[in-house]
């Protein structure tokens, strides 16, 4: 069975430097993503709190990102903002999908 695996990196983005991080964000999705990239999202939060979570179709095709000659892009994206990325991943052990929100109860 493959296993998922969601990176999480989070960091501090000072107020002033919140739309170079959206803009930049903006530009990656435009460009050729990596194989096996199945979903990614900005999140933003209170107090200049943003993450990036971006769902990997398995180790293997989060590993190959790692070893590109690009590298990891999110964190360099946060460093380039200013900030210092926190990164981790997680292995998805369930999850659950709704394909009509009127599905729950």
């Amino acid at each position: 069975m493959t296993v998922q695996i969601l990176t999480e990196v989070s960091a501090t983005v000072a107020p002033e430097r919140e739309a170079d991080l959206l803009a930049a964000y903006q530009q990656t999705l435009a460009r050729p993503l990596p194989d096996g990239l199945l979903r990614s999202e900005l999140l933003q939060g209170a107090d200049g709190q943003w993450r990036i979570h971006t769902l990997w179709r398995d180790q293997e095709a989060l590993d190959a990102m790692r070893t590109s000659p690009e590298g990891p892009i999110a964190p360099r994206l946060f460093r380039d903002a200013g900030a210092d990325p926190h990164v981790a991943w997680f292995q998805v052990a369930a999850h659950h999908l709704v394909t009509d929100p009127r599905s729950w109860p």
